[in-house]
């Protein structure tokens, strides 16, 4: 996660704050926050794998210009999420690498492949 965060935040540097790609660095460390799983990654593509702040956002600029209403155009926050995992490669929330902490998982019953501590007493 922590490696993620910095790859961010260095591509972030190179952007003047609050722009539309810096934007898109807040949005991606909140994901890396929320879903640790995520941020190898994430760090990967941003240091190793050409990937960048600035083309991530134009992906969400496009999609924004093909949905416009008249002169108005608006990417929600979910929108712009499922961009960001299409452009970065990233699972959907609740697929592989996409638990976060503190999530708990479906109990199962005893002879389903889940072990209780039922079964040691």
């Amino acid at each position: 996660m922590d490696k993620a965060i910095a790859a961010i935040e260095a591509q972030q540097a190179k952007t003047k704050a609050r722009t539309a790609a810096w934007m898109v660095g807040e949005q991606l460390k909140d994901m890396v926050r929320r879903e640790p799983g995520i941020g190898a990654l994430i760090a990967q593509d941003l240091t190793a794998g050409g990937m960048t702040l600035e083309k991530a956002e134009e992906k969400i600029r496009d999609y924004a210009g093909k949905h416009r209403t008249g002169h108005f155009a608006c990417v929600t926050p979910a929108e712009a999420e499922k961009l960001l995992r299409e452009y970065f490669g990233l699972p959907e929330v609740g697929g592989p690498s996409s638990v976060a902490c503190g999530d708990t998982f479906p109990q199962g019953k005893a002879g389903e492949g889940v072990v209780s501590l039922e079964d040691f007493f």
